[in-house]
């Protein structure tokens, strides 16, 4: 073998070195908040590093209305307590979007995918990203319940500037704890989940409110996970 040819086995087994520990740190991190509040994800710790504040307060499962779990339900993800982590049919749906318009600005995620890429992984859109979102959704759904992921989720998603949590949202939009929020209030909140910064400033927005509408109709058709 030439130096050349084993510059590159090295090269090649120091990164698989670095994913195989990686996904072990990922596993005992899983393992820790099995149980433990989450209080940082990579969108935070991206946050901090940029020399941005964040806001959270973790609030359990039943400290979380009701309302705010079926809303983020219908519309991020309505078969969530049914499927293993993926919707298929909403796979197959964005392929066809991202082969129809050549960007993959699709993702067919489901919460457990969006939990996956806010607590490890960046907002880059790649198919490496989406893969390494694969395996941390598998990794996630076969150590957590469904309840967990839900609560896990909506602890860590962003609603505005430094603002990640619902209980925190509640309290910064509504001056109340995530678990006395009605339904006009935990529909607008998730509907500001596709563009948080934007629609911390503009929620009077048409898009924006015409969403809330069409979560709150629908929050009567929410499943939500049993408990284990």
């Amino acid at each position: 073998m030439t130096s050349f040819g084993k510059i590159l086995k090295r090269l090649f087994l120091a990164v698989m070195l670095l994913v195989v520990a990686f996904h072990v740190l990922v596993a005992g991190l899983l393992v820790i908040w099995k149980t433990q509040p989450i209080n940082n994800s990579m969108f935070m710790l991206t946050h901090r590093l940029t020399g941005g504040s964040v806001t959270q307060n973790w609030a359990e499962y039943d400290a979380i209305a009701k309302s705010a779990k079926q809303a983020a339900i219908v519309s991020e993800d309505s078969t969530f307590s049914q499927h293993n982590g993926f919707d298929i049919k909403g796979i197959k749906a964005a392929q066809k979007k991202n082969e129809a318009t050549g960007k993959m600005s699709a993702g067919g995620s489901t919460i457990t995918q969006q939990l996956a890429k806010n607590l490890f992984l960046t907002s880059h859109r790649s198919y490496v990203r989406k893969g390494e979102e694969a395996i941390i959704t598998v990794m996630i759904e076969t150590i957590w319940d469904k309840q967990r992921i839900l609560t896990a989720y909506l602890n860590v998603a962003e609603f505005g500037n430094g603002i990640y949590g619902i209980d925190a949202a509640a309290q910064h939009y509504f001056d109340k704890s995530a678990a006395n929020l009605n339904r006009d209030e935990s529909a607008l909140l998730i509907s500001m989940l596709t563009n948080p910064k934007y629609y911390e400033d503009n929620r009077s927005d048409r898009s924006l409110r015409n969403k809330q509408r069409i979560i709150k109709k629908r929050m009567k058709n929410a499943v939500l996970p049993q408990s284990a």
